[in-house]
């Protein structure tokens, strides 16, 4: 092996940062259902989260491969395109973060990439049947499969439970999130660790501590899965909250349903090497599970800001990584420069996040900071009311879990 140079050793520490953001940023995937439904307390989720995260660095490395071999030219990165390419990532995390919506930590990282090295060594070096096969299209495809699977999942168990006694079978599915809960930790761990690993293996070729076409060192997989798992455990609150409360109110049958759904399309997509998004696959399948529910409706507006999110993730991205790596062709100045601003901008950030803090105390109390939005309140009016005439009568006694403010746009509306 050969000597460790200081650009590189930067370069190794940023991306365990960005690992340990993504980590926290990405908590709200697996757990954010089962935290909203009373199904586990926050802090005993996220930890059992966070082990699973790490047993999942460990089964596969398809995805590290995609990353590391498949997405960019190997031959013309430098380190510093690395470096430029996470602090882009890292900021996103941070931002999105900040103001609690559910972006994709994989689609910063590889917008990041892709930006740094079109500046760095032109479009050329981006291959694009890659970008447009194991990234785009998984990218559109999974939230449609997971929200298609989780709205057809969530019809069939009610079906199924209708004449199953009320208390047991909530008991039971509250078991069953449990355990979908921890499939998705398994899975996001097979998946979203797997591209810190893929991206410090293609920083140690280019600074030829590695061969080049390598799979990543076992210290690699390691250093990633205990990143991830700490950031996991950390919990990052704000996300947790609009995943689980903003986008609708979820019964322990649709969470159930819905995790499911996603941790069946993460490993599957793990297995075949694409780069998937945990976070669009988990969103789509709890936006299915609330439709599957009679009664049961998604708030739009939030859905809306969220997919607006997404589509800025790439090439906002890839901005920050083509002006990071710009400003470190300077020399090394111009990288001390960059990661200084990776700092002072990280500070900024945590500390706007103070003035209202989000933790496992108040995870929960979110009703009344998303409150439904005029396409929701819509859907609540015009829904069809029940044979017999029951009006007013079945939407309670059929779910007795459904909140206040779940009903209040459907009276509100009416007055």
């Amino acid at each position: 092996m050969e000597s460790f140079s200081l650009i590189l050793a930067i370069v190794v520490v940023t991306a365990l940062a960005f690992d340990f953001t993504n980590g926290f940023h990405d908590t709200a995937n697996a757990m954010a259902t089962t935290i909203s439904t009373g199904a586990m307390r926050p802090k005993v989720a996220v930890a059992m989260s966070a082990v699973l995260n790490l047993v999942g660095a460990f089964l596969s490395v398809e995805v590290a491969n995609t990353i590391s071999k498949g997405l960019v030219d190997e031959a013309g990165i430098r380190p510093e395109v690395i470096f430029a390419a996470l602090v882009g990532a890292i900021l996103w995390n941070l931002l999105t973060w900040l103001v609690g919506l559910p972006s994709s930590s994989s689609h910063a990282l590889m917008g990041g990439l892709i930006g740094a090295t079109i500046a760095s060594a032109g479009v050329g070096a981006v291959h694009g049947d890659v970008l447009v096969t194991k990234v785009l299209i998984p990218a559109i495809a999974a939230p449609l499969v997971a929200g298609i699977a989780a709205m057809l999942a969530t019809r069939l168990t009610y079906s199924l439970g209708k004449k199953a006694d009320g208390k047991a079978s909530e008991k039971g599915y509250r078991a069953g999130q449990i355990a979908s809960a921890g499939l998705v930790s398994l899975a996001h761990g097979t998946n979203d660790a797997q591209k810190t690993m893929g991206v410090i293996t293609l920083a140690l070729v280019a600074g030829g501590t590695v061969a080049p076409d390598s799979d990543p060192p076992m210290w690699v997989i390691l250093s990633a899965g205990v990143a991830i798992a700490l950031g996991t455990y950390l919990g990052g609150w704000r996300i947790i909250r609009t995943m689980g409360k903003g986008l609708t109110d979820l019964q322990p049958q649709q969470g159930f349903a819905a995790q499911t759904s996603a941790a069946t399309v993460i490993l599957a997509s793990s297995h075949l090497g694409f780069s998937l998004s945990t976070t669009h696959s988990v969103s789509g399948a709890v936006m299915g599970a609330g439709l599957g529910r009679k009664g049961g409706v998604v708030r739009w507006s939030t859905a809306t800001r969220m997919f607006v999110a997404w589509g800025l993730t790439l090439p906002a991205a890839a901005l920050v990584g083509a002006l990071a790596e710009y400003v470190t062709g300077f020399g090394d100045w111009g990288t001390a420069v960059v990661a200084l601003f990776l700092v002072v901008s990280s500070a900024v950030i945590w500390k706007l996040s103070r003035r209202e803090v989000v933790d496992h105390t108040n995870v929960n109390d979110a009703e009344e900071a998303e409150p439904a939005g005029v396409v929701t309140t819509a859907m609540a009016a015009v829904t069809p009311p029940p044979a017999g005439g029951a009006v007013a009568e079945e939407p309670v006694d059929s779910f007795p879990a459904q909140t206040a403010a779940e009903r209040t746009p459907s009276t509100t509306t009416t007055v």
